[in-house]
């Protein structure tokens, strides 16, 4: 549950969005050029990564391909560009969150062919999966109660949300507005 100051803080943010462009909420909320940055633990392969995807004026295609790389199919190495809208939603998260932990990634891109295979053995896999565009990651963030992310998700409206508490993690992509539950 969010807390009131988390409560305050994020009406803060979002009712100064509808002023100010996102840039200049950012520079005004630090008073500093504004970057972006955001860090990922992939629990299949192990790696990390801290990438700044904005800085000051302009997104760095170093750090985007970086995040390619790092959200790519593992089991096929397949790799797609990464929408920047859903980079955008987990950069919201953690700045409401004030949370400086590394995202933890169950799932990113998936090619056809995951997807395909995912579906034939897990439940809760749609055919037509946000993951195949790379609109779409399922994820945790440690200290973060996985109920209280899944709600901040679906308060910033942005997308699609699924809270999946057995499996441990929740989902976000920047299809749709809509929300649901599995397990």
């Amino acid at each position: 549950m969010l807390t009131r100051r988390e409560f305050l803080k994020t009406g803060a943010i979002l009712s100064s969005a509808a002023i100010l462009a996102p840039n200049e909420l950012l520079a005004y909320k630090y008073r500093m050029p504004v970057d972006r940055t955001l860090k990922f633990y992939n629990i299949h392969t192990g790696e990390h990564l801290k990438a700044t995807y904005w800085a000051k004026d302009h997104f760095v295609k170093s750090e985007l391909d970086a995040i390619k790389y790092f959200l790519r199919d593992f089991r096929t190495g397949e790799m797609k560009d990464v929408d920047i809208n859903l980079l955008d939603t987990l950069y919201s998260m953690q700045l409401i969150k004030d949370s400086n932990k590394a995202f933890r990634v169950i799932s990113g891109y998936r090619s056809k062919k995951t997807n395909n295979m995912l579906r034939k053995t897990n439940e809760g896999v749609a055919k037509n999966s946000y993951h195949v565009k790379a609109q779409a990651i399922d994820i945790n963030l440690p200290g973060t109660h996985l109920k209280d992310l899944t709600k901040l998700a679906r308060f910033l409206k942005r997308g699609g949300v699924g809270y999946y508490p057995r499996s441990g993690f929740m989902h976000i992509d920047t299809g749709p507005i809509r929300y649901w539950k599995f397990g």
